[in-house]
């Protein structure tokens, strides 16, 4: 299983959200390039980086400066999402040279256009599904619909998305745990390849995620618990090889 350690950009800084909820922001770094420096010292094998301002449709130039420092600086695959509601965002993602791509929002309020995206980008394309009571939340998580995030990947699966990111917004930032249970039906009913987030607080979690991988979760995003001191990130990696 691989563990990918998140780097939340906000103003340009790498900071924490809890619930995803402006008010509740601790800042870690205001440099975020020397944390994906940290990161890949320690071990890393992908990054995952979270453009909130995008998410909330604020002003996010200051992160995608910051990304552009991470991708010239770190040799690591990285993972991009966060306001990406666009071809054209797509497409300068692509440019900059990052490997995964995360649409959230665009998933559920067009989806013609990631069709289109899909059909044009293939793997590099994930789909972001973050749930509150099972059902997606939209607009940097401003926004809850009336679709159960299962029958969203369901429909992800039917048009050649091959890996979705599920997130609890509820353990999100909360150290309370992941979802175990809608993290495996929700990989269950997709059939898709699942990156689990949002909760994970010991490296209980890790070892119960790592359990998960016969259905079809095959990687853990970390943020808070790493940068609270909870473990590091080289005792979760070799968690995940135990």
């Amino acid at each position: 299983m691989k563990i990918i350690p998140a780097i939340d950009l906000r103003g340009g800084r790498c900071v924490r959200l809890s619930q995803g909820e402006a008010a509740a922001e601790t800042v870690y770094a205001e440099n975020p390039v020397e944390v994906a420096l940290q990161w890949e010292e320690a071990g890393a094998e992908m990054l995952h980086v979270v453009n909130l301002d995008g998410a909330m449709n604020l002003d996010d130039r200051a992160n995608l400066k910051a990304l552009e420092r991470i991708l010239y600086k770190v040799s690591l695959p990285v993972q991009f999402g966060g306001g990406v509601r666009s071809h054209g965002d797509v497409k300068r993602l692509d440019e900059l040279g990052a490997t995964r791509i995360v649409i959230g929002t665009a998933a559920l309020e067009n989806p013609i256009l990631l069709q289109n995206i899909v059909d044009e980008f293939g793997d590099t394309i994930v789909v972001g599904i973050d749930a509150r009571d099972g059902k997606v939340a939209v607009r940097g998580w401003q926004k809850t619909s009336d679709l159960s995030a299962i029958d969203l990947a369901q429909k992800m699966a039917e048009m050649g998305v091959e890996r979705i990111v599920y997130t609890d917004i509820a353990r999100d930032g909360m150290l309370s745990g992941i979802n175990l249970d809608a993290t495996r039906e929700i990989a269950e009913a997709s059939g898709l390849w699942v990156t689990a987030s949002g909760g994970v607080a010991t490296l209980d979690d890790v070892y119960a995620v790592k359990e998960l991988e016969g259905y079809g979760v095959d990687s853990l995003i970390i943020g808070k618990a790493l940068y609270e001191g909870r473990f590091t990130l080289e005792e979760a990696l070799d968690a995940a090889e135990e």
